[in-house]
């Protein structure tokens, strides 16, 4: 998180108290991104370098079958490798040719260095230049670090567009142009598209692109609005580039996505009345699918658990749009500069907790038995054991859940342990 702006240094200033906690934490690593992020570009390839338990990861996270050609791989350390008996660059080489010639669409490979690979201090940064010059730029390659020393699951994709941040073209329009930071699902990148269009805002470009050679321009010109909140140095990468990053809150639910649309309504000069004409029935169809949700939700406490840094922006649409009371909010980093469009809109008095001491915060879940916690896959089972409703965070990032015609469907994923609690109480009496 470099140059973040942490609850660490501001924490005095908040209108809420952020408590620190830095011991043992329980979430994926960076190499989880990988998922969603092959999906999105449609040209690039993935090549780990890492261990069989990488590999192990990658592919129970993706259900990829056994026939399955996904554009992803794990080029596997052997013991020799870590010992440093062997040249694991001559076999990065061999593997990316192999890739290459099986492959001869894929215009971008990514080199994801692993826990293993940065144990042994492998310079993917080199092995990246060197791959380019031998492919003579017909293939570009680009180096991230997905290892969970360093990175938390959703952190992956932060690392992966700050890297490619330094490749994209400059922008030297006169013209302002929107750039949308962060991986969304094609659906709805494409309802975004079309209201941007109606509002007459444009050029409007997503990064990433599906397509390597679409990647979009940045210079001075360009405003920026983040996706997803957990982007902070891929967005500090594109203001270094002269992007002017617009606060606002992020697309969850109906609030949100209209005034996420609102920054850049604001920044274009868009009239209220053309802003209210276009987005008014999308938005009043995204206020009546949340309130059929919010019977259920209402008055139900909920605590998230630090794990994918989505959890403030969504803790804001359940309390403020579906009237569900707020535990205790763990996230892994606080980072105030890129959230900035959200802090206003908590209520006062609100715990938020940066990092994770893992028995301290399951011990403050026990006693606050909360109706639905949030948090990862591997917490999960054991809190249900004990009677403790859970909501893995994973599926939020995994499921389209931005804007007005998704704010439905994101409410029925906290319903659905809800509802599914109260049928087997049924069932039990029954």
């Amino acid at each position: 998180m470099t140059g973040a702006v942490l609850a660490s240094d501001t924490a005095r200033q908040a209108r809420f108290p952020v408590q620190q906690e830095r011991g043992q934490r329980a979430v994926f690593c960076g190499l989880t991104s990988i998922i969603w992020l092959h999906r999105k570009i449609q040209d690039a390839f993935f090549l780990v370098v890492g261990s069989r338990t990488c590999a192990h990861l990658i592919q129970s996270a993706a259900g990829v079958m056994i026939f399955a050609e996904p554009r992803f791989a794990t080029a596997v350390l052997q013991d020799k490798d870590l010992a440093g008996l062997a040249d694991a660059n001559e076999e990065l080489d061999r593997v990316a040719a192999q890739v290459i010639a099986r492959r001869p669409e894929i215009r971008t490979i990514f080199l994801v260095s692993s826990c293993p690979s940065e144990v042994i201090k492998l310079d993917l940064g080199n092995a990246a230049q060197r791959l380019g010059e031998i492919y003579g730029g017909r293939v570009k390659f680009v180096d991230y670090s997905g290892s969970g020393i360093e990175t938390t699951f959703t952190q992956g994709e932060d690392r992966c567009l700050e890297s490619l941040t330094a490749q994209l073209p400059a922008d030297t329009s006169d013209k302002l142009s929107l750039m949308v930071c962060g991986t969304l699902p094609d659906v709805v990148e494409d309802q975004f598209a079309r209201i941007f269009e109606q509002l007459g805002i444009g050029p409007v470009r997503f990064f990433p692109a599906r397509n390597s050679d679409d990647m979009p321009p940045v210079g001075s010109n360009t405003r920026l609005l983040l996706a997803q909140p957990y982007l902070g140095d891929t967005a500090r990468a594109l203001i270094n580039r002269g992007a002017q990053l617009l606060a606002a809150p992020y697309p969850y639910g109906a609030e949100g996505t209209s005034a996420w649309l609102q920054a850049a309504a604001t920044e274009w000069g868009i009239p209220a009345s053309t802003f209210e004409s276009v987005t008014a029935a999308p938005r009043a169809r995204a206020e009546h699918a949340v309130a059929v949700q919010t019977r259920t939700l209402a008055g139900k406490r909920i605590s998230f658990l630090p794990d994918s840094q989505l959890e403030i922006p969504l803790a804001r649409f359940l309390q403020r749009e579906c009237q569900m009371e707020l535990g205790e909010i763990g996230t892994p980093f606080f980072d105030q500069q890129i959230l900035a469009g959200e802090l206003p809109l908590l209520p006062e008095g609100l715990r938020i907790t940066e990092g994770q001491e893992l028995d301290d915060q399951l011990d403050r879940v026990r006693q606050l038995q909360p109706d639905l916690t949030v948090c990862g896959m591997g917490i999960a089972n054991p809190l249900e054991a004990e009677g403790l409703r859970t909501k893995w965070s994973i599926e939020l990032v995994f499921t389209p859940v931005q804007g007005y015609d998704q704010a439905g469907d994101l409410a029925g994923l906290f319903t659905r342990p809800l509802l599914r609690k109260a049928q087997l109480g049924a069932q039990i009496w029954n």
